[in-house]
C-alpha cells in the first residue's frame, strides 16, 4: 500500500541559503530509504514560511502554518528533523510543535485526534552531545498531541562537542547512522501500514 511521508526540516536556515543544512542531508537520506517501502516523500523547509506564533491552527493573515497543517494532516508519517542548538530541539522545530498544540481540541465525534492514525519519527543532527535529549522532547510532543511513535523511530548524528565538522560534510554516512535509518524507515512505513488500514477506536468502541 503506498504511503505518503512529510518531513518537516526544522533548521535555522532556509532552503535558498548558500550554507549546507546537515538536517536536509538526514532527511534526504531517510526519504531515499522509505523509497524500499514504496514511500514518496515531500520535505518543508520550514524557515521558508512565515509560521506565526501562537497555539492555534490559524493566526491570521500571512500565517503560513494553515497550508503547512494541511500537508501533515494529507501524510501517513511525519518526519520531524532538527538541529541541536543549546542542547535543545531548534527554536523552528520548536514553534511547528507549538502549532500543534491545537490538535489538542480537533477531534472528531469519537473523540479521536486529527492526527490520529498517523506515525512520526525524528531526525537530529548537531555538533555536541545531546541527540538522546533533543528527541525525547519531540517524541513526547508529537505523542501528546495525537502521533504514533515506532519502535527505533530516531536517526541522528551528534560531532565533537565545540568541533567545526558538520554532518553534511562528511565524505561517508557512518554504519551506526545507516543503521538507524534503515530501522527507522523499515518500523516507521510498517506501523503507518496497519494504522492506515484500520484506525484507533474512538471513545465509543
Amino acid at each position: 500500500m503506498p504511503l505518503k511521508a512529510l518531513a518537516l526540516n526544522g533548521t535555522l536556515k532556509s532552503s535558498s541559503s548558500t550554507e549546507k543544512s546537515s538536517t536536509a542531508h538526514m532527511l534526504d537520506l531517510i526519504a531515499a530509504e522509505f523509497k524500499k517501502y514504496d514511500v514518496s516523500t515531500d520535505t518543508i523547509w520550514l524557515a521558508d514560511h512565515d509560521i506565526k506564533p501562537g497555539v492555534t491552527s490559524d493566526e491570521g493573515d500571512g500565517d503560513a502554518w494553515p497550508d503547512i497543517r494541511r500537508q501533515i494532516l494529507a501524510a501517513d508519517i511525519l518526519i520531524m528533523g532538527t538541529p541541536i542548538w543549546m542542547g535543545q530541539p531548534g527554536s523552528v522545530c520548536k514553534r511547528a510543535l507549538e502549532r500543534m498544540d491545537a490538535f489538542l481540541d480537533e477531534t472528531d465525534e469519537a473523540g479521536r485526534m486529527v492526527s490520529y492514525g498517523k506515525v512520526a519519527a525524528v531526525a537530529v543532527v548537531g555538533n555536541e552531545d545531546g541527540a538522546h535529549h533533543v528527541s525525547a522532547e519531540v517524541y513526547q510532543a508529537l505523542n501528546d498531541v495525537g502521533f504514533t511513535i515506532p519502535a527505533n523511530a530516531v536517526a541522528y548524528w551528534v560531532g565533537e562537542a565545540m568541533g567545526s565538522v558538520n554532518f553534511v560534510d562528511l565524505d561517508t554516512v557512518p554504519e551506526a547512522v545507516e543503521t538507524m535509518i534503515s530501522m527507522l524507515a523499515r518500523n516507521t512505513a510498517h506501523l503507518a501500514g496497519l494504522l492506515k488500514a484500520s484506525q484507533y477506536p474512538g471513545k465509543d468502541a
